[in-house]
């Protein structure tokens, strides 16, 4: 008996719906191909149902995520809704509550992408960040004091439990460990200046690696990581680091790799019976909505990492092959309004050349 997948989709803002339109119409094609169902549940999460009734994740919807296999995101920003509502009353909520406290962003240039790096191609940009997801800075702990006179204090502050590093770090052993290429965990954060946080990351990193003696174990600084990725990005295999500086880093990762049309990432609990969640990494770009221009490769690229983690994983190496042969032989640029395509026809060719 074919098995069957439930997945919610969260089409979102902007751009969000056409992107998901071809995601889905991929996933479709490999079920049919691959001898598995999917069961997409549709939620008008977003702006436009912000703007109507002022809910942003209702917890009988959250309640309702806790039961699919994994929730596929199509973008979250609203030009009519200030910066902030949305992404902590939807985004981070989710990551939160579902205790998605990974994030996964595999940077990979595929062939036929420009990048900017002079020199480099497809065998030179090929690495991985683990970036810890539900920690640091990114908590919300902090305050005021004396908010709006001219002596306002804010504070900010970064949380970093042992538990917490823990299992970013043994994740991110693990998945250097199953990748099996050049067998090497960097991991990146600031010991000199941020020496509470760091030290603990450092000290934690080894201690677990003793258990990993397969794998080879490096250190750098945020910014030197930043300057490597430019330089030498064929140095890195996986990187694992905290949650502000993998937010900073796999934004450079996306450019390198060709711009946020081809970047897509998981936000993942690995635990059994946890919900993860897949999206491209781009927002919502609102000035393309409805023109059918904007590029949904990033979009069928986070499908692909969903089915993977599902573990049907011969349907995801199919899409990624076929994604491949598009970049390769069909896009003129991986911009909106510059493929020589239309969003509808990228999505029909990712589905013809499927194997």
């Amino acid at each position: 008996m074919a098995k069957t997948y439930k997945i919610a989709v969260i089409p979102g803002d902007g751009t969000g719906p056409e992107v998901i339109r071809e995601g889905r119409k991929v996933l479709s094609a490999l079920a049919d191909k691959y001898g598995f169902k999917i069961d997409f549940i549709e939620y008008d999460l977003g702006g436009e149902r912000y703007l109507k009734t002022g809910e942003t994740l209702p917890d009988t919807v959250l309640e309702e995520l806790r039961t699919v296999d994994a929730i596929y995101l199509g973008a979250i920003g609203h030009p009519d809704v200030k910066p902030g509502i949305l992404e902590q009353g939807i985004l981070l909520k989710l990551r939160f509550s579902l205790d998605q406290y990974i994030n996964l962003r595999p940077v990979k240039l595929y062939p036929g992408v420009w990048t900017p790096l002079k020199d480099k191609g497809p065998e030179d940009i090929d690495f991985v960040v683990v970036r810890e997801n539900t920690e640091g800075l990114y908590c919300g702990s902090g305050g005021f004091l004396k908010k709006g006179t001219k002596d306002e204090v804010a504070v900010q502050e970064s949380i970093n439990t042992r538990k917490g590093v823990e299992r970013c770090i043994r994740y991110a052993f693990e998945f250097t460990k199953k990748r099996n290429k050049r067998k090497t965990l960097t991991l990146c954060g600031k010991t000199n200046v941020l020496t509470y946080a760091f030290d603990l990351w450092e000290r934690t990193f080894h201690e677990v690696g003793q258990e990993y003696p397969e794998i080879k174990r490096e250190y750098a600084h945020v910014d030197a990581t930043c300057m490597w990725m430019v330089k030498n990005p064929e140095w890195f295999d996986v990187i694992v680091t905290d949650n502000m500086f993998g937010d900073i880093i796999t934004d450079l990762g996306a450019i390198i790799q060709g711009g946020m049309g081809i970047a897509a990432g998981g936000n993942i609990n690995p635990d059994e019976g946890g919900v993860s969640m897949f999206e491209p990494i781009g927002g919502s770009a609102p000035k393309y909505t409805g023109k059918n221009v904007i590029n949904p490769l990033a979009a069928i690229c986070a499908g692909g990492m969903m089915l993977d983690y599902l573990g049907e994983k011969d349907a995801a190496e199919s899409l990624e092959r076929s994604v491949m042969k598009v970049t390769a032989e069909k896009l003129k640029s991986l911009s909106a309004g510059r493929m020589g395509y239309s969003t509808t026809e990228v999505g029909d060719l990712v589905v013809e050349f499927l194997e």
